[in-house]
């Protein structure tokens, strides 16, 4: 709902979980608490699917997709704003240190082969992100291997004929 609606009410938010509006606010005191732990769980699930890519000591291709795919996943069940969730510190500062474990990755595919050398400073940190959320939110048909699959795909052939 949050993700459809930023500015969804608890009582609507208890409607839809089926539940009182009361029953919320007995596990969250507000609003902006109820938001906390969705961006708490958000970058925790971010955490998670960087682990499980293994992303130092994974054979490079096999870790681009496990990450690609979990975190189309995490997208999927998180969909949350991604402006108030980066408003917090705490919850800024963990996703910056998932940034770099990611940044790390990438260069680490550069030097093995998997990827061009000589592209702009950056590039494939800021495109493989824009094509992850773009998939996850314009393609929920597919499944998030298929996702993965796609997302890899675009990035390692482009979209060229040749």
């Amino acid at each position: 709902m949050l993700a459809a609606d930023p500015g969804a009410s608890i009582a609507s938010i208890a409607g839809e979980a089926g539940v009182d509006r009361r029953t919320v606010y007995r596990r969250f005191a507000s609003r902006e608490e109820l938001l906390a732990a969705i961006h708490e769980s958000r970058v925790t699930a971010i955490e998670q699917a960087i682990e499980d890519a293994r992303l130092r000591e994974a054979p490079v291709a096999v870790a681009l997709h496990r990450y690609v795919e979990n975190i189309i996943t995490v997208n999927r069940t998180w969909p949350v704003d991604l402006t108030r969730m980066l408003a917090h510190d705490a919850i800024r500062s963990r996703r910056d240190a998932c940034i770099a474990q990611v940044d790390t990755f990438l260069e680490r595919a550069t030097t093995e082969g998997l990827l061009r050398p000589g592209l702009p400073q950056g590039w494939a940190n800021a495109l493989l992100p824009q094509v992850m959320h773009l998939v996850s939110r314009q393609m929920p048909e597919l499944s998030p291997g298929q996702a993965a699959d796609l997302v890899v795909n675009t990035l390692l052939h482009g979209l060229g004929a040749t």
